[in-house]
């Protein structure tokens, strides 16, 4: 479920391969890898603890190549 509408996005959902897209720097780009975890119940406003660094992300990703990273709906599409 997402926190806007209580609804899971089609494409996410633990077990579901996935692309994820960082952004910039020199680990930006497009990697593909698994779900393995929903933080829904977990993310938190920004606003309700006074700072702005350090967000909550959604989804537990272990891309293909190692790395476990975290990342927001926005950030994901199926995989191909």
């Amino acid at each position: 479920m997402n926190e806007q509408n209580g609804e899971t996005n089609a494409v996410t959902g633990v077990g579901s391969r996935v692309k994820v897209t960082v952004p910039g720097g020199s680990g930006g780009g497009a990697y593909a890898g698994v779900v393995i975890e929903d933080y829904a119940n977990m993310v938190i406003d920004s606003e309700s603890v006074g700072r702005d660094w350090a967000p909550v992300h959604r989804w537990a990703i272990a891309l293909d190549d190692g790395r476990l990273i975290f990342a927001d709906d926005d950030d994901l599409t199926a995989a191909d």
